[in-house]
């Protein structure tokens, strides 16, 4: 049964990116607050400001606003785009090299800091040096079974490590000294301080494309086999139930408490508390799913859409409203970590009432006796 968990919402029309030039395609996109970011195929990086409008019936629309469009030079696609806010500076990768340009005028930073040999980069969330004033990054180096960790700093870059790996990376995600890799056959966790690694599960990268996201401290989401969404932590054990997705999943991103998943066809939702398909929202011919500081961006060739997700209070009042007690209340406990702790009890004794009368009139007078209790 569903739940209306996500509205989709039109962020960039196609002619505000490519006008009637039919052949320019998104690759990448990056957010940042307001500032929104695409790469395109034809070596340029847009940038736009995003404004959300909440209209007085709850309705969210947006307004990107175009500041300004750079061409980098080269007849190669943009790659990836990451901005590092505390440095004012985003990491754009174009033929294999990862170049810092200023987030506002987009000019690359005068000393011509780059990395250079770069097939995928990411960077740690939770980084180890301390400096608030560097970004620690961890590409998947052009060298063969190659991993490299960098510091990258306002105007320069510092390589800190480079690790080996037992087969050819093809995916990473970084939290600390850990790293999350898909290899050419299997999954591992690999600490890149001491060398030790932990093997994961196998999956084959000839028949699909692996997803290695990290999704909290220690914790990553892997495309699993048999269209599983797996959890694991660094120590290679999983907390969490794995959730059924598709066998062809492009990508997947956390918004508490779902996971949301693109295939070719869908968007797909899950609740990371029951592990049950909550919602399907029909999208063709997307590429892109990534979440931004909780902020989810779906993206096709020729357009950027936001999910924006609806007020829990909403969903767990929709799921009453349907007799759904079980599910509401498992949202119910579930959104404490979300709402302040008064405002969270207050909500938390008013839903159980109203469970309780439910069950109350469908005569299941004890379960209902617990819930008034």
């Amino acid at each position: 049964m569903s739940v209306k968990a996500f509205k989709l919402v039109s962020a960039v029309e196609r002619e505000m990116l490519m006008g009637d030039k039919t052949h320019i395609n998104i690759e990448c996109i990056e957010c940042c607050g307001k500032n929104l970011y695409i790469g395109t195929n034809d070596c340029f990086i847009y940038h736009f400001l995003l404004d959300e409008k909440i209209s007085t019936g709850g309705k969210v629309t947006f307004a990107a606003t175009k500041q300004l469009h750079k061409y980098l030079g080269f007849k190669k696609s943009v790659s990836e785009l990451k901005a590092a806010s505390a440095l004012t500076r985003l990491l754009v990768l174009c033929d294999n090299t990862i170049t810092l340009v200023n987030m506002m005028n987009l000019e690359p930073v005068p000393t011509g800091a780059r990395i250079k040999g770069a097939v995928t980069f990411t960077l740690n969330e939770n980084p180890v040096s301390g400096d608030p004033f560097c970004v620690e990054v961890c590409i998947i180096s052009v060298k063969r079974r190659t991993i490299q960790v960098f510091m990258v700093f306002e105007d320069r870059v510092q390589i800190v490590k480079e690790v080996f790996t037992p087969e050819q990376p093809y995916a990473v995600a970084i939290d600390g000294h850990y790293l999350c890799l898909a290899l050419t056959t299997q999954y591992i966790i690999l600490n890149y301080n001491t060398g030790s690694s932990q093997d994961l599960f196998p999956y084959c990268s000839d028949e699909k494309r692996p997803i290695v996201k990290r999704i909290g401290r220690q914790e990553f989401l892997l495309a699993g086999p048999g269209g599983l969404g797996m959890f694991a932590t660094v120590d290679g054990i999983s907390q969490r139930a794995p959730v059924h997705w598709s066998e062809n999943v492009i990508g997947a991103a956390l918004c508490f408490p779902y996971v949301v998943a693109l295939d070719e066809e869908f968007i797909t939702v899950h609740s990371m508390l029951d592990q049950q398909q909550k919602q399907t929202l029909p999208f063709k011919e997307g590429h892109i799913l990534q979440d931004f500081e909780g902020r989810v961006i779906v993206a096709t060739n020729k357009g950027v859409y936001i999910l924006v997700p609806l007020p829990l209070e909403k969903q767990i009042q929709d799921l009453l409203a349907s007799h759904r007690v079980e599910e509401a209340l498992v949202l119910a406990k579930g959104a404490r970590r979300n709402i302040p702790k008064e405002k969270f009890q207050v909500m938390y004794k008013r839903i159980l009432q109203q469970a309780g009368f439910i069950q109350f009139a469908q005569l299941q007078f004890l379960e209902a006796k617990e819930l008034f209790r």
